[in-house]
């Protein structure tokens, strides 16, 4: 549950808070970073680096919420769990609503924190793996050829060689070739692999680039 390259960053203004929880993720074998507040936190984060984020709501200058959304506007995916008094559960709620993971009241059940950090951790390598598989995806798309993609689409969409040839205005033998280069580049052994592997949501993007 606790990968030892993934950290718990811990960002709240209440010293006594951050100390407490800090002796509790570290006690229990957790990598832990404190911060005071949203923008030292800025200066130090980064898509790289593994882990979940623990969140006041109600912080001086830059709120929870705030840095949520600055978050997700820079695209750091990082799995945030709010910390909320009993006032802040509305807005705790709808930080769920944005991306948070879940919400926790002070004083906290110690067994809940770390089963709600253990979940976001999963979630965080999760995504990082799914992350990296697109990424190789992406990088064998980006080599095709114009020509390639077309027929790549017209033989997902399940055409035979002879529609293909005759929509493209090419050749049965020019579109065999093409498809052959397609399967190659996309490192796949069958028409159903490739099929599951462009159907996949997250590639509906680069598909409608293409």
């Amino acid at each position: 549950m606790n990968g030892s390259n993934q950290t718990i960053y811990i960002l709240d203004d209440d010293e006594a808070f951050r100390d407490s929880l800090q002796w509790l993720l570290e006690s229990n074998g957790f990598q832990v970073k404190v911060f005071s507040c949203a923008e030292d936190f800025l200066e130090s984060c980064s898509t790289e680096r593994p882990g979940c984020l623990v969140l006041d709501i109600r912080m001086p200058e830059m709120t929870g919420l705030e840095l949520q959304q600055t978050l997700n506007q820079k695209g750091i995916r990082t799995p945030v769990i709010f910390v909320t008094g009993h006032g802040d559960i509305p807005m705790a709620v709808s930080a769920v609503k944005n991306g948070a993971i879940d919400f926790i009241e002070k004083p906290f059940n110690e067994n809940s924190m770390l089963e709600l950090i253990g979940g976001a951790l999963l979630l965080d390598a999760k995504r990082r793996e799914e992350g990296e598989q697109q990424a190789v995806i992406y990088s064998r798309l980006a080599k095709l050829t114009a020509r390639e993609a077309e027929v790549m689409e017209c033989v997902v969409a399940g055409k035979t060689n002879k529609l293909i040839a005759d929509q493209l205005g090419i050749t049965v033998k020019t579109v065999e070739a093409h498809r052959s280069k397609v399967m190659d580049k996309m490192k796949v052994n069958s028409v159903a692999e490739l099929v599951q592997l462009v159907a996949d949501k997250r590639l509906q993007n680069v598909k409608d680039q293409l």
